[in-house]
């Protein structure tokens, strides 16, 4: 009981009210921006040479106003709002109308776990070992030209060194194809499907690995000088502790601690995507989808992304909270 009411409870309010407020915020910032969809459709259509009434404009505008949760005050839509969030119903889409926004998450939300999921955790792996190494041995040369290296690398932003990834492998090489993976396309389990996504996720997942991997490189390799110099190590070489037993028990596992909390965070940012990444390579993800929903207006499907995102950082951030003490006995549920 006491670790429910001074523990859990606690983190559960803080877990409640953030989602609250993140999804609040969600609903407000679109229309506090001033864009109406609705508008923006008729002008289009209007655009095309179309002869609409003034009866038929209004009867549309109606209808699409219901259709995109439009309709009444804005304390009514914020209402209508919390009732499609328990349901999990965001209506059509406006830009891939009349498709269901849950129906679009749902293709392509796998693009992105499978590319930017697998590589975050690839990149945190290697990243890590490497760093951790690499800063226990920072006087060896081989680790000072790898932090060159890595220096060289890590100040690279994703579109540029994605572009170069793309000029030497799909152009000059012609290992990997450009692009060309079919927005929208629903995934099937088979070889030749399986194959064909892995020969064309290639490159946009060496960018990520690479950059990505040069990010923890550099932080590991930090935080191990530092718990490299505390007294308890240095105690440990004094009384003959072997090398071995020291760097897995002694500095990685104290060193990894806040990387564990980093690796929550970033992989709660799979709904945010790797939009430019996912540019540069044509990528079917959710970072393409999301910036085509904030382009076209589109509210419904803005909210379905961003609630969806919401709810996975929280929940991800709580576990972390309530499964830290785990990773770090200095830390118990008091």
């Amino acid at each position: 009981m006491r670790f429910v009411k001074e523990y859990l409870f606690p983190r559960l309010i803080q877990y409640v009210a953030v989602v609250f407020s993140g999804i609040t915020a969600a609903f407000l910032i679109p229309r506090l921006a001033g864009q109406d969809p609705v508008l923006e459709l008729i002008a289009e259509i209007q655009a095309t040479g179309a002869s609409l009434d003034v009866a038929a404009v209004r009867s549309l505008m109606e209808t699409l106003r219901e259709l995109y949760g439009l309709e009444g005050t804005l304390f009514e839509q914020y209402v209508a709002m919390w009732q499609r969030v328990f349901t999990f119903d965001f209506g059509p889409s406006f830009f891939q109308f009349p498709t269901p926004v849950v129906d679009l998450l749902r293709i392509y939300l796998p693009w992105t776990i499978g590319l930017f999921v697998t590589t975050t955790i690839l990149a945190w792996i290697l990243g890590n070992v490497m760093g951790g190494v690499a800063g226990y041995f920072s006087h060896k040369r081989w680790s000072k030209i790898l932090d060159a290296l890595i220096m060289v690398v890590r100040p690279i932003p994703h579109y540029i060194f994605g572009i170069l990834i793309l000029i030497l492998f799909a152009y000059v090489w012609r290992l990997f194809p450009a692009g060309g993976l079919m927005l929208g396309r629903r995934a099937v389990f088979d070889l030749n499907f399986i194959l064909t996504v892995l020969r064309h996720s290639f490159l946009p997942a060496l960018t990520l690995l690479i950059l990505g991997g040069a990010i923890w490189f550099q932080q590991m390799k930090l935080l191990v000088q530092n718990v490299k110099r505390e007294d308890f190590v240095q105690y440990a070489h004094t009384g003959g502790v072997k090398e071995s037993r020291i760097i897995p028990r002694y500095v990685l596992r104290n060193a990894m601690l806040p990387q564990i909390t980093q690796l929550t965070l970033a992989l709660g940012q799979v709904f945010s995507g790797v939009l430019i990444v996912e540019m540069v390579y044509s990528y079917p993800g959710m970072g393409l989808l999301l910036y085509r929903a904030v382009t076209r207006g589109d509210f419904n499907l803005v909210m379905g992304i961003t609630v969806l995102s919401i709810l996975t950082i929280t929940t991800a951030v709580f576990i972390m909270d309530l499964l830290y003490p785990l990773f770090d006995p200095r830390i118990r549920h008091r």
